[in-house]
């Protein structure tokens, strides 16, 4: 990233968020926008992938609250374009000239009045804040960089997200070029760049008396020039790449839970760090089960005379044998017991609960040994009103 990505970017802008925006508020606008331009949703379409690039991007800086603080005191000391210190200044002239490379290369005293003296005031901080912001320590060194952050969706069983789950993957990101090594040169020997001296940077002159650096357009920021450019990456280095790997699902996981998978994304650069792969997880529906939390629930048919009289029923589990519940007499219908254990998996490998639900049925058909029970029965319980308090308080309101 170059000063004039420092300078003039606006990372609020790029995710649609104001400059005081939660973490929350911040992570929410990302997860939005990756999965509208993702590269897997928007195959072949080269505006989408530079737009992702530049959403994740924003989210590395926006989403990480230190390197968030560094890039708004930053942006408040050089946002309108340069630093112009007043009368009281250096020299007294309102204006004054250095190289913001002395800055970010961490020079301290020994630059002269300009270098030093104008820098005195800052004791070497800004070349903190920048080297922070941007992990370097130096404006014109070639640093390892970063792998993209990879983002992915995989849908699983209701099973397999309770119990845990290892499934394939596919990705696609850009990787150093296998057809020559990530030189970006068909015979391996590519030249120094002489118009950046191997640094891949550049500086040119700014407002307010600063010299600015960017990515040398020579070599595209490499520092490296093809000889003879390489026929599939023509040069650059870097190729698609597509992989398949098998990632561990933990047991417990939820519908749209996004799981962070560290070191998984794509390779990094000149020696950099690769960047993280994030999961999304789709759970399908079970036709017996649901899931509260850690919780498992099932709702159990019961019959009237097992509702009424009590008794020992049996209740499906998960992958398991079957648990034996003691049903009270006078169980009423919606009444929840709680099977202990036989829940999802939570985090430090316990198991939560199975929530059953009574559900009295009633028959459809009768024989004629049950109506005559029932029969009996009506005329047993002659005068018992079970909605006469239902009348008393509707009357009372």
């Amino acid at each position: 990233m170059s000063t004039k990505d420092f300078v003039e970017k606006d990372y609020y802008k790029v995710l649609g968020v104001p400059k005081d925006a939660t973490e929350a508020e911040i992570k929410k606008a990302y997860r939005k926008l990756a999965r509208e331009y993702h590269p897997d949703a928007n195959k072949g379409d080269a505006k989408a992938e530079d737009r992702f690039k530049e959403i994740s991007e924003a989210n590395d800086i926006l989403g990480d609250p230190k390197r968030r603080k560094e890039y708004d005191e930053a942006r408040s000391l050089f946002g309108n374009g340069g630093f112009r210190p007043g009368p009281g200044g250096p020299g007294g002239t309102g204006s004054f000239n250095f190289d913001l490379g002395d800055l970010f290369g961490g020079a301290q005293g020994g630059g002269g009045s300009a270098g030093a003296g104008g820098a005195g005031g800052f004791g070497g901080g800004l070349g903190d804040v920048f080297g922070g912001l941007f992990g370097r320590g130096g404006a014109t060194r070639a640093q390892p960089r970063r792998g993209q952050d990879i983002e992915s969706e995989v849908t699983l069983s209701f099973t397999e997200a309770v119990e845990g789950a290892t499934v394939p993957l596919r990705m696609s990101s850009q990787a150093p070029c296998k057809a020559c090594s990530g030189t970006g040169d068909r015979d391996g020997t590519p030249r120094v760049c002489p118009t950046c001296v191997g640094t891949g940077q550049v500086s040119r002159g700014g407002g307010g008396g600063f010299s600015l650096t960017d990515p040398c357009v020579e070599c595209r920021g490499r520092g490296l020039i093809a000889q003879n450019p390489c026929e599939t990456c023509k040069g650059s280095g870097r190729a698609r790449s597509a992989r398949t790997m098998q990632v561990r699902i933990p047991a417990g996981v939820s519908d749209n839970q996004r799981i962070r998978l560290r070191g998984k994304g794509a390779p990094g650069e000149t020696g950099g760090p690769a960047g993280d792969l994030y999961v999304v997880v789709h759970v399908d529906a079970h036709p017996v089960f649901g899931r509260k939390g850690d919780n498992l629930t099932v709702t159990v048919p019961v019959t009237l005379p097992e509702a009424a009289l009590g008794g020992e029923i049996k209740v499906p589990t998960l992958g398991g044998p079957p648990v034996t519940l003691k049903l009270p007499p006078g169980t009423p219908n919606g009444r929840t017991m709680r099977a202990r254990g036989k829940g999802a998996v939570r985090k430090d490998g316990t198991h939560g609960d199975l929530l059953v639900t009574v559900e009295v049925t009633v028959p459809q058909e009768l024989s004629d040994t049950a109506r005559d029970a029932l029969e009996s029965y009506r005329e047993a319980t002659v005068g018992e009103d079970p909605r006469a308090e239902l009348f008393k308080a509707a009357k009372g309101a």
